[in-house]
């Protein structure tokens, strides 16, 4: 009679570790995400459309309004209700590309398979930043160009080179990135899509107005703002010296154009690495 000889189990395989996820892999992964979201590309078609026609619309009202030729004036291109609505639409999508994964349960996911939260973070803001940039520059770029087409009926217009034309492009064309990375923070530090959009219209456009210039101390809260830091970038003229209020400085309204995406961005990553998701 034979018996069957006990075979001792096998230790079974230890399942294999994948490579971990490369930071062009993460951005590679963020930007499918954008991408594929229909609303995006509409978003940012009617915000395009709507500012550059605000710009047209305020030429022309400042066109009309003059009595003859006059010089170009950056506000014509840039108006600020055209631009506060750019602020709001960057801000609400860049928050939107975090809160929306912790409204659906995603972001569980995306921790899961990186474990570098951090990086996933700094990966959001940098797709974040490129495309609002690129968006900005767009803007920029054809409010300035539909003003001049405007005004150059009166022969009013002025060459890009002019004295304060570059430096009132490139801080609209920056504003939209800058409101997206402070709307990406703030979604990051709150995680709820009410609160962040609440937040993010009382810090960008309500709190602004709220502090006069005529005070030092009030002065330097409203120049800390980065609607504040905007408007003193698009004007040309210098500040009357016999004025009582106080006026931001050009190179200060630069650093708050850094500081604000640059805080709010380093204390998401700050946040997400010591908070569970």
């Amino acid at each position: 009679m034979t018996t069957l000889a006990s075979i001792p189990p096998t230790a079974s395989a230890a399942p294999l570790a994948g490579p971990p996820a490369r930071f062009r892999d993460l951005l590679a992964s963020e930007w499918i995400k954008m991408r594929s979201l229909r609303s995006t590309p509409w978003t940012i078609a009617l915000t395009v459309l709507f500012v550059i026609g605000s710009s047209a619309v305020a030429t022309l009202a400042d066109n009309a309004a003059r009595s003859g030729p006059a010089d170009f004036l950056p506000y014509d291109a840039y108006p600020p209700a055209g631009y506060w609505t750019l602020m709001l639409v960057a801000s609400t999508m860049g928050a939107l590309t975090v809160v929306s994964e912790y409204g659906s349960g995603l972001i569980r996911t995306t921790a899961v398979a990186v474990p570098a939260r951090g990086s996933v973070v700094l990966a959001k803001a940098a797709v974040t930043a490129a495309l609002w940039t690129a968006v900005g520059t767009v803007i920029s770029t054809g409010s300035f160009l539909v003003s001049q087409a405007v005004l150059s009926g009166r022969h009013a217009g002025v060459p890009l080179t002019h004295p304060g034309v570059f430096r009132a492009l490139a801080a609209s064309a920056l504003l939209a990135p800058v409101c997206a990375l402070i709307g990406l923070g703030l979604g990051v530090l709150l995680r709820h899509s009410a609160a962040t959009m609440v937040t993010s219209v009382l810090t960008l456009l309500m709190l602004p107005p709220m502090f006069s210039e005529s005070d030092r101390w009030s002065a330097d809260i409203n120049h800390a703002m980065v609607s504040a830091a905007w408007k003193r970038l698009v004007q040309s003229w210098e500040p009357d010296p016999g004025s009582l209020g106080y006026t931001a400085t050009v190179p200060g309204s630069w650093i708050v154009y850094a500081l604000w995406p640059l805080i709010t961005v380093a204390l998401a990553v700050l946040v997400i690495r010591r908070r569970d998701v």
